[in-house]
This record gives C-alpha cells, sequence and structure tokens, in this order.
C-alpha cells in the first residue's frame, strides 16, 4: 500500500483594502454629526418646552408638504402616544436635538404633549383581600 499524496498549500492573494472614502454619502450621515443636529433644530433661541423621558407625545394634525423628514417622521410615529424617550431611540436623535424638535410641533399645534400616565401608589385593600380569600378557597 502506498502513503497518500501531501499537497503543498500556497499562500492566498490577499485582496487590497478598499480605497478611503472622504466621507459618507448625502443623505447617510451619523447622527452624532453636530452639523447636521444644528439643522434638525434650526437656529434656536433656546426656549424650549418642559419635557422628560416620559412625558408623552401625541400627533394632532398630519404632517404638511413643507415639513422636515424628522418632523413628518415624530408626526407619523405619534399616531399613538410615545414618550421623548422612545421617539429619540426610533428617529436616533439625542434627546437634547429632540425636545427642540417637539418644542416646534408644540408651538406649530401639529402635537400635544401629555403627562405621563401615574399608577395609583397603594392598591385597594378590599382587592387584595378578595383576591387573598379567593385563594384561600381553592
Amino acid at each position: 500500500m502506498t502513503p497518500p499524496r501531501r499537497r503543498r498549500r500556497r499562500p492566498q492573494p490577499v485582496a487590497p483594502p478598499p480605497p478611503p472614502t472622504l466621507g459618507p454619502a448625502p443623505g447617510q450621515e451619523k447622527p452624532g454629526n453636530p452639523e447636521r443636529l444644528y439643522t434638525i433644530a434650526g437656529s434656536a433661541d433656546g426656549a424650549r418646552a418642559e419635557l422628560d423621558l416620559v412625558t408623552l407625545i401625541v400627533a394632532r394634525s398630519a404632517a404638511s408638504p413643507s415639513a422636515s423628514p424628522e418632523e413628518a417622521a415624530v408626526l407619523r410615529l405619534c399616531v399613538a402616544p410615545l414618550s421623548v424617550a422612545e421617539l429619540s431611540a426610533y428617529l436616533q436623535l439625542p434627546f437634547g436635538a429632540m425636545t427642540v424638535l417637539i418644542t416646534k410641533l408644540i408651538t406649530a399645534e401639529s402635537v400635544q404633549a401629555r403627562a405621563p400616565i401615574v399608577r395609583q401608589a397603594a392598591f385597594d385593600r378590599s382587592l387584595l383581600e378578595a383576591v387573598m380569600h379567593g385563594l384561600q378557597k381553592l
């Protein structure tokens, strides 16, 4: 019986690295780009609505044709109430830029800000007793 012949492995050619790009293509800027955030927020005079992360935002009207893409996205998402934190995450915008954007929409009366739903601090004692008696009867 003859031993199997071994083949020599040859090194694989390495592909050249891709050429460096000068920057992102138009419309594909990173969300952390400060120039993009300024264009979204506009030249704000510093006045902002008192918004928390849990403040609920509800759309009052549809987006106008002159609305920016971010404003249209907020109005589209806020058909059902959404918190400012959720909107910020969905649009990949920081909280500061989101508050400026929502303030513009509130002044234009396109959206309404609502306080979050507060849960009752203490449960009803009679309800707890009824549940406890029901479990004891089992």
